[in-house]
């Protein structure tokens, strides 16, 4: 061993690159040639410092009706069921106007001020009275 030299050269470009464990072609052809990144979209200030944006967990609106729902309510975030009051709405005022044209007079045009089905419903918490939302006929 003494008259012979070895060289040990570096392995090549292409043989230096693989993984290990590869061991030939791979199981999917190449893709399409990659674009180059994109930039930022917005104006970039160099040397002023970034700004926070907090986020605010905010309930999916819950579909108010008539009725009283079961909700959670973002003031106390107990779960209730809204205490409701009714309230002169549009539809009120229309039924009344209507009821005047057609000849009710003498106080009878003022009926539907007493009747909960032509009015606009407001929903209320229980437990710490936050407005929850309202429910308009029109």
């Amino acid at each position: 061993m003494e008259g012979k030299a070895t060289s040990s050269a570096p392995p090549g470009y292409h043989e230096s690159m693989q993984p290990p464990g590869y061991h030939g072609n791979p199981p999917y052809p190449p893709g399409p040639p990659m674009a180059a990144p994109m930039g930022p979209s917005y104006p970039v200030v160099i040397g002023q410092p970034p700004v926070v944006v907090h986020s605010v967990i905010v309930q999916p609106s819950q579909i108010l009706g008539p009725q009283p729902v079961q909700t959670t309510c973002p003031s106390c975030h107990q779960v209730v069921l809204t205490r409701i009051n009714h309230t002169p709405g549009a539809l009120t005022w229309l039924s009344v106007g209507g009821l005047f044209l057609v000849g009710c007079m003498l106080g009878c045009c003022l009926i539907p001020f007493c009747v909960d089905s032509l009015q606009d419903v407001q929903h209320r918490c229980p437990n710490c009275g936050a407005h929850l939302g309202n429910y308009k006929r029109l």
